[in-house]
């Protein structure tokens, strides 16, 4: 049980870490869009370009195994249902408030909903892209598909730097070799993350050494970056890329396997085993807050930044708990019995299963 309790606890810390650099873009990026300014977070983003999805998407894929072997039906429930539950309703929340209410376009609204159901919706896509990427990993599994094979072909397809002008078919391209490379390297990722935990002055020597080789990588010929957009050095090249991508995901998990083992840093781990609730709520705080601060002549990228970043974590948080204690609104965070597919409903353990 302690093994399985370090397992979880580490994973728990790396989605902190990943939803923190996540809410640190979104803001940077909006921010620097209104402002026309440049921050320190926007260094922090540029640093973090090659890993921050990729690491998101590995660290879903790593218990993939638990639950890959189960019936179709009870496997789509929990790795594809789910996630459209959640993607749903919010894409509905933050179009309503956006484009029907801020906007006061109710045609408009509807054009996005409609659109929504084919294409991902704004920040929202990366849990969309979970459900497409959980079900096409099965189907793969169960047509006996090598798994070697399939991670050359997503390789191929992340270095190939699709564009079709379909959000779904380009960032299926871009990102499900991460994901697959979580389900197929987990038992190794997870050696290596207990080895930190026994090897620490190793651990943090080599998390040095990639430090340096990921700043040379980003901010070397070639590098750009304007208050919106930032272009990688040669860590932007096909295949460098993706090399960049899998070697900060593997640092994400050896840092978070160091973390754990400092007390005051249990915080970050608690968010990260909420971070579905954070990703989908932090975007209208966000924006309520900066363009608050901004009407009030508050201006400097930075510190608009902070502050923004601060809201769109604690909010979603301190909504999840008015949840908790009250009883209502839970289907926000919390998918409600008539949303799981027939004969799949589990009854509430006395505590919570671990992410599959």
């Amino acid at each position: 049980m302690q093994v399985e309790k370090h397992r979880l606890e580490w994973v728990d810390m790396a989605k902190g870490l990943s939803i923190f650099l996540v809410v640190m873009m979104y803001c940077a990026a909006s921010v620097g869009e209104d402002t026309g300014q440049v921050g320190f977070l926007h260094w922090t983003i540029a640093f973090a370009m090659p890993f921050r999805m990729p690491e998101f998407f590995l660290i879903s894929g790593l218990f993939l195994s638990r639950v890959i072997d189960r019936p179709w039906r009870t496997y789509t429930d929990r790795r594809a249902v789910h996630y459209w539950y959640f993607y749903a309703l919010w894409a509905l929340i933050h179009i309503g408030f956006k484009v029907a209410l801020v906007a006061r376009d109710p045609g408009g609204a509807l054009s996005y909903v409609a659109w929504a159901l084919i294409e991902p919706y704004g920040v929202l896509w990366f849990i969309y892209m979970l459900a497409v990427f959980g079900l096409v990993a099965k189907l793969l599994h169960d047509l006996r598909a090598a798994r070697w094979a399939v991670l050359a072909v997503g390789a191929v397809l992340q270095m190939a730097s699709i564009h079709t002008g379909s959000y779904l078919v380009d960032q299926f391209a871009a990102y499900f070799v991460y994901f697959y490379a979580g389900f197929v390297f987990a038992p190794y990722i997870f050696r290596m993350a207990a080895w930190a935990g026994d090897n620490v002055l190793a651990a943090i020597a080599i998390l040095a050494a990639w430090a340096v080789v990921n700043a040379v990588m980003v901010f070397s010929p070639g590098f750009r970056m304007d208050p919106v957009h930032i272009q990688m050095g040669w860590a932007a090249l096909p295949g460098v890329h993706l090399v960049m991508a899998m070697l900060g995901a593997g640092a994400i998990c050896l840092g978070a396997s160091l973390l754990i083992k400092i007390p005051f840093m249990d915080w970050l781990r608690w968010l990260g085993a909420k971070s579905l609730v954070i990703y989908v709520a932090f975007v209208l705080p966000m924006g309520i807050v900066r363009t608050l601060l901004l009407k009030l002549g508050v201006e400097e990228p930075n510190v608009v930044s902070l502050i923004a970043m601060v809201a769109a974590i604690t909010c979603p948080i301190l909504l999840w708990w008015l949840t908790e204690i009250t009883g209502w609104g839970k289907f926000l965070f919390e998918r409600p019995s008539w949303a799981h597919l027939p004969g799949t409903r589990r009854r509430p353990a006395a505590h919570p299963a671990p992410a599959e």
